[in-house]
């Protein structure tokens, strides 16, 4: 049950026949872990913390720089210096201090993966390089999470929800495939990205994650595994894309 404060603090999303009060709840009893709380991170962790999710585990390495500021609009000035993940759950407790979140400031691999996101109900990944997405893809799909995946880049966006540990669906491996474990990610700071790009990726990511909270809780909850949505800032328009499971995907068909 909601308490009458969070009744009417989600009224807007009650009100909804697709999502409901029965959705409302569930998303109250999710626990999220969001991957880099940077030019992705930013955006898609105010929407999912408007939404009511109940826990958030926020994974961040990095500290501010004052170059972030054009695209991460949770950080001031008066952050530089100080580490994202430690930042952006500050500001989570001052948006909702109902909300329980933990912020990790750590680099995730291989080696740590499983450890760091046991125990969430899904991951949204928006980091910043190959290495790590193949990592937190292989940990999700050993540990059964859905997976939301969003990447940026100049004026072009790609966001898709993995299921690889459901039969017959395609992870985040399938897609990229074993030719990025190197850090050979580009960056913004080479390529330039427009901040409001940043903003639509995120919160597309955002939805998107929400589709999979609320599946089999409300009439908005159907996922949409492996359709990646590309998204075309220049034109604009948004283009899908059906992954298909690859059968020697090491992350998913059982080859490792």
């Amino acid at each position: 049950m909601l308490s009458p404060d969070r009744l009417n603090r989600f009224a807007r999303h009650i009100v909804l026949p697709e999502v409901g009060g029965t959705g409302q709840v569930a998303l109250a009893k999710s626990h999220v872990t969001l991957m880099g709380c940077g030019g992705i991170g930013s955006p898609a962790l105010q929407y999912l913390a408007a939404a009511g999710i109940g826990r958030l585990t926020l994974i961040d390495s990095d500290v501010i720089e004052e170059s972030n500021l054009q695209r991460q609009t949770i950080f001031t000035p008066a952050d530089l210096g100080r580490g994202k993940a430690e930042v952006a759950a500050d500001w989570v407790t001052r948006f909702d201090p109902a909300i329980e979140v933990r912020a990790v400031m750590a680099r995730v691999g291989t080696g740590n993966a499983a450890e760091i996101l046991e125990g969430s109900d899904l991951v949204l990944d928006g980091c910043d390089n190959f290495a790590t997405r193949l990592a937190v893809s292989d940990a999700c799909v050993a540990l059964g999470i859905p997976l939301t995946s969003a990447a940026l880049g100049r004026f072009q966006g790609q966001i898709a929800n993995f299921a690889g540990h459901l039969d017959g669906e395609a992870c985040y491996r399938c897609f990229v495939g074993d030719a990025f474990d190197a850090e050979d990610c580009d960056t913004c700071a080479a390529d330039g990205v427009l901040g409001a790009m940043a903003g639509v990726v995120g919160t597309f990511a955002a939805m998107h994650a929400i589709r999979v909270l609320l599946q089999g809780h409300a009439a908005l909850g159907e996922p949409l595994w492996g359709k990646l949505q590309l998204f075309d800032g220049l034109a604009p328009s948004l283009r899908p894309l059906t992954i298909a499971k690859d059968p020697e995907c090491r992350g998913c068909s059982g080859l490792r």
